[in-house]
């Protein structure tokens, strides 16, 4: 699938689901505006380090990106995640268990940064 949310950020509502994890690690994507549809007892999950290269998203992007996300859903109710799994193809990736790992450690220093206040 292509495209942004914004064809299917009706389905937010109507499902009984607590947690959307949405894939956000491309222009693909689209903007974070439908998220405007999702109700207030939900978890969106973004999904912006991407599984697909083995580029090291930034603190500073992730973060960026995230402070975006909260101006349509209050950043107590987003969560950060890898786009996908790191096997997502047949062939797989062509990113390698260290990059993957610091992907995931990215992760981690964002969340810790984002949400508790860590600036180291």
């Amino acid at each position: 699938a292509s495209g942004g949310y914004e064809p299917i950020a009706r389905v937010f509502s109507r499902s009984r689901f607590q947690r959307f994890l949405l894939e956000y690690d491309d222009r693909r994507s689209g903007g974070f505006e439908p998220l405007r549809a999702m109700p207030d007892d939900r978890t969106v999950v973004l999904g912006l380090v991407t599984t697909k290269t083995p580029r090291l998203e930034t603190v500073a992007e992730l973060r960026a990106r995230i402070d975006e996300a909260a101006r349509f859903v209050p950043l107590e109710r987003l969560a950060l995640s890898p786009q996908c799994g790191f096997a997502s193809t047949m062939e797989g990736n062509r990113i390698t268990p260290t990059e993957q790992e610091a992907k995931l450690r990215r992760v981690v220093e964002t969340v810790n940064a984002v949400w508790r206040g860590d600036t180291r």
